[in-house]
């Protein structure tokens, strides 16, 4: 194929790349967001470190949808428009149509691998911060007034009557038991104003009081203050709060395979060990594959001379259905045994080996048998 010929449908077949993947991805993350967060998380300032968390996972998941879908977009509007019967008449063959196409798939699933095996899980741990901010109430702003909160394993209450600001509360009751103090403390207070550091929030009392009584006794002591601060374990300036777990999706490719020997211990561990390696190893090698299925279904059943037919969308249905049954099937049926990943990978040989079977159809012209003796009424004889 021509340079020049090469670097257009590579262009082409790239740009619908990158406007497919944006129509599948965008949707993907936002409506995950919308699922994950609650209103309130937009005034915590939440809502960017999970979009950072969340997108990489979700481009390295629907990217081979979409050089696929891309690729069976491109084709048809060439098939539509007449250029692969002149690109036939060129004498180039049907792998050399391929060509482009399949080359701007193996570059994918090298960014497939890269982001599946280091960027994501690197960004990953940023969502799961946000969801443990959100699912132990650790942001300040996201508290709701007239309603309890217990923090520190149920070692901390806190109860807001209204906000003034979202910064200032009035009215707040705190109820706390320190184990190395071996007492219990009620504090009450007419002004608590919310200050982050890079540690934690610190909490500036005005006019309360403290009630503390020991744990070994019923002694009660009242103080009074007109000021008085004390820290939370809040979300701060800094960073989000620590976790005391972290997923095996937040590994990085060393680490998660290291892994493996531990998660093998456990049933339940090691199906999700299983699911995500199929997503981390098995997922970008499937833009290869969906390509080489959108190609053969355009070239073996779309009419390349230029009129529409029926089967004209069938690639563009059988791409997105193919890779939704493997997402679907890896997260379901892994999880249950890791045999399943023979099925899986039998799946993609198979849909490989169909595409070039496809293909190779097209490539293959029998060579026109030679007749001898008399030639048939009609038409010269053979010069001799």
């Amino acid at each position: 194929m021509p340079r020049l010929l090469f670097s257009y449908l590579l262009k082409r077949v790239g740009l619908s790349v990158l406007i497919v993947q944006l129509a599948l991805s965008v949707p993907v993350v936002l409506s995950y967001l919308l699922y994950q967060l609650p209103p309130a998380a937009v005034r915590g300032g939440l809502v960017w470190p999970a979009l950072v968390g969340v997108t990489p996972t979700v481009a390295f998941v629907t990217l081979p949808m979409a050089i696929g879908v891309a690729s069976a977009l491109e084709f048809s509007r060439m098939a539509s428009e007449g250029m692969i019967a002149v690109l036939y008449a060129l004498r180039l063959s049907p792998w050399a149509i391929c060509r482009p196409a399949l080359s701007l798939a193996s570059g994918i699933v090298v960014l497939g691998y890269l982001l599946a095996n280091f960027i994501a899980p690197h960004y990953s741990s940023n969502m799961q911060d946000v969801l443990n901010v959100v699912r132990n109430s650790l942001n300040h702003r996201m508290l709701d007034a007239a309603h309890f909160y217990t923090f520190s394993s149920g070692g901390k209450t806190l109860y807001i009557e209204r906000w003034i600001t979202p910064d200032i509360a009035a009215n707040l009751y705190l109820r706390q038991i320190s184990l190395e103090k071996m007492q219990e403390e009620t504090i009450t207070a007419a002004r608590a104003e919310f200050r982050r550091n890079e540690a934690g929030v610190i909490i500036a009392l005005s006019n309360g009081s403290i009630q503390t009584r020991s744990v070994n006794s019923s002694e009660v002591r009242i103080a009074k203050f007109d000021e008085y601060a004390m820290a939370l374990p809040m979300q701060g300036s800094g960073s989000l709060p620590e976790r005391g777990w972290r997923g095996v999706y937040e590994l990085s490719a060393l680490d998660f395979l290291a892994n493996r020997a531990t998660a093998k211990g456990d049933h339940r561990q090691y199906g999700e060990w299983m699911a995500e390696a199929a997503k981390r190893f098995g997922v970008p090698s499937l833009a290869v594959a969906h390509t080489l299925l959108a190609i053969a279904l355009t070239l073996a059943f779309g009419n390349i001379t230029g009129r529409r037919g029926a089967s004209g969308s069938l690639p563009i249905i059988a791409v997105p259905a193919a890779h939704i049954v493997y997402l679907v099937a890896l997260e379901s049926l892994l999880r249950v045994s890791a045999w399943f990943a023979i099925l899986l990978l039998a799946l993609l040989v198979l849909e490989i080996g169909v595409s070039l079977w496809l293909i190779a159809r097209l490539s293959y012209s029998p060579r026109p048998r030679l007749t001898t003796g008399a030639a048939p009424p009609g038409y010269a004889a053979p010069l001799a």
